[in-house]
């Protein structure tokens, strides 16, 4: 059910629902008018989870372009994390992502998923620790705090109750098929919907993709993806040595895979930011770590983020519970988990850690939450399906780690209809303005054309 007077952050959408009388709606920078209603839906979607149902309702916030009889439909833009919300960035992708073509024709709908924005799960410890990172590696007692904090209601924070809130949101606009752009995570949830709702998709625009089966806790795909990049950054900047040895050297000196990989990702999002790295790797190597710190420091402090802006809270509680790894899935006892994931790393040929070692795959961020995660009951998702035969097209940039090329690659075999583009010299979110016109023009064609 939407309902309407609900207040948004300026200048994105108005106080009032369409068509209440009271107020007007907001213009965007863009010249696009939103308006903002709540989205009201159950806690506990009927046969999602095991066990008795529980009782309990979310309010979403969700920004909606007044632009109802768009020709084309409804166009959700899914923003990633798990934990960003979507309603505050209604003007960024307005005016930096979308073409002003894509905009008149489509009506543009962005939501804050549960778990996020005005409703995110507080972990305050967990929150200052991870910022806006996938891969800091958190203390055990803030995962455990974190989870203790939520209490049993983490189970209903899994990318099968946010398909399904997604559903609710079609029916509330009263259509019978959505289209998609989704951004790292929101393009699982993206994936996800189309699998679960084949008949209710029109074309899927993924960005900087995460593979429908499964997110690797080990994160083999990015730490392999590595090298690669850094070898480009030294054919783009020019380079006296291989970074990508000499990454594996300053690692086995420095023992910190997890920090340094955590590093160079965060590095990778947006615009990368890697052309100092090789040389900072050099020098790290020849005994003088100032500027490999320096540099480690300055990102660790650009990836604060407060809850409302990423939500660690709701970050764990979905991918902990969406993923399997070398442990089982959620429901595993934890006991085990650190004992299982290191037998499956042990047993990895080095050439698939490098330039890394295995106490990286091991010990990154994700894998170390998710084993400290506790034991929640699941309802395992069937692998190994096909996307449906819809149009897909499928963006990623060459320099990113965040979601490596080769989950693109995965994912586009996956899509009977997909067209996979890659964005060169791009970093994750490869349709903001900060990676180049390439991912928007090919995004606004795929959207616009037949």
């Amino acid at each position: 059910m939407l309902s309407g007077a609900h207040p948004c952050a300026q200048p994105v959408v108005s106080t009032t629902a369409p068509g209440s009388g009271a107020g007007s709606p907001v213009r965007s920078p863009g010249g696009v008018t939103f308006s903002c209603v709540t989205l009201t839906v159950p806690l506990d979607h009927a046969g999602l989870h095991p066990g008795p149902r529980s009782a309990g309702w979310l309010s979403l916030r969700v920004a909606m372009a007044d632009n109802a009889d768009a020709p084309r439909g409804v166009l959700v833009f899914l923003t990633g994390g798990p934990g960003q919300p979507g309603v505050p960035f209604a003007a960024r992708v307005s005016t930096q992502l979308l073409d002003p073509a894509v905009l008149r024709a489509y009506r543009l709908v962005l939501i804050d998923q549960r778990g996020t924005g005005g409703g995110a799960l507080r972990c305050p410890q967990l929150q200052q620790v991870m910022g806006s990172s996938d891969l800091t590696v958190p203390p055990a007692s803030t995962v455990q705090a974190c989870a203790q904090t939520i209490g049993p209601a983490r189970q209903f924070f899994t990318t099968a109750d946010t398909v399904a809130d997604l559903d609710a949101l079609r029916r509330a606009l009263g259509v019978d098929r959505l289209s998609f752009d989704g951004v790292s995570y929101g393009t699982f949830v993206a994936e996800r919907y189309a699998l679960t709702h084949p008949d209710r998709v029109s074309r899927l625009v993924l960005d900087s993709i995460v593979p429908h089966d499964n997110v690797d806790p080990l994160e083999l795909a990015g730490i392999g993806r590595t090298a690669d990049v850094l070898r480009m950054v030294c054919q783009e900047n020019g380079c006296p040595t291989d970074p990508a040895q000499d990454l594996s050297e300053v690692v086995r000196i420095r023992h910190d895979g997890p920090e340094l990989f955590d590093t160079l990702t965060g590095l990778s999002v947006g615009r990368p930011r890697l052309s100092d790295v090789p040389a900072a790797l050099h020098e790290a190597l020849r005994g003088d770590d100032t500027t490999l710190n320096a540099i480690v420091a300055t990102e660790h402090r650009t990836q604060a983020a407060t809850a409302e802006e990423l939500s660690q809270g709701l970050h764990a509680s979905t991918l902990c519970e969406d993923l399997h790894g070398p442990w089982g899935d959620a429901a595993t006892p934890v006991a085990g988990r650190a004992a299982a994931t290191w037998k499956a790393v042990a047993a990895l040929p080095e050439a698939m850690v490098f330039p890394y070692d295995r106490a990286t795959a091991a010990g990154n961020g994700i894998a170390v939450t998710c084993q400290q995660w506790p034991s929640t009951p699941v309802v395992a998702v069937p692998a190994g399906r096909d996307l449906p035969a819809v149009p897909v097209l499928l963006l990623a940039g060459d320099h990113d780690l965040s979601t490596p090329l080769p989950w693109a690659q995965q994912e586009a075999a996956r899509a009977p209809q997909g067209h996979l583009v890659v964005i060169p010299g791009a970093g994750h979110s490869t349709q903001s303005s900060a990676n180049g016109p390439m991912g928007r023009a090919a995004a606004t064609a795929f959207l616009t054309g037949p």
